[in-house]
């Protein structure tokens, strides 16, 4: 089955930015709903946005997308990249995630998560992903 992948950045809500225990429990039912839907990807929060990748099949792409796009903890959701892909970037993580670290701080150069190019933010997800490859 081809894959796909979208990146979208989008502005959290409330908590949703901000809590640990918010991001937390996102994360949870996030991985469990991914691991079912044969979904990868990783996500991102830096300064009160989300910044995030999710890989698989086309339809349970737009399944969660849509889902997204209904949800509460954040606004403003913005499609940075839609493509196939030959294969998975993300393909360790259910659902991956990432703090804003010194090397992806660099590849932001300061810039503002909403105003991202779609070519920055696959290197900044690339580096998250290098990161969570990372022995602890």
């Amino acid at each position: 089955m081809p894959l796909h992948r979208v990146i979208y950045v989008s502005d959290a809500v409330g908590a949703a930015g901000t809590s640990l225990l918010a991001i937390a429990e996102i994360l949870g039912v996030s991985e469990r709903n991914n691991r079912r839907d044969h979904l990868t990807g990783v996500l991102l929060g830096h300064n009160g946005r989300f910044l995030q990748a999710i890989e698989g099949a086309r339809t349970d792409v737009d399944r969660l997308m849509d889902r997204l796009r209904r949800d509460p903890r954040h606004v403003n959701l913005r499609l940075l990249s839609d493509q196939p892909i030959a294969a998975r970037m993300f393909g360790h993580w259910a659902m991956g995630h990432a703090t804003a670290a010194p090397a992806m701080l660099a590849l932001l150069n300061d810039e503002d998560l909403s105003a991202i190019s779609p070519a920055k933010a696959e290197a900044v997800l690339a580096a998250a992903a290098r990161r969570l490859s990372e022995p602890a």
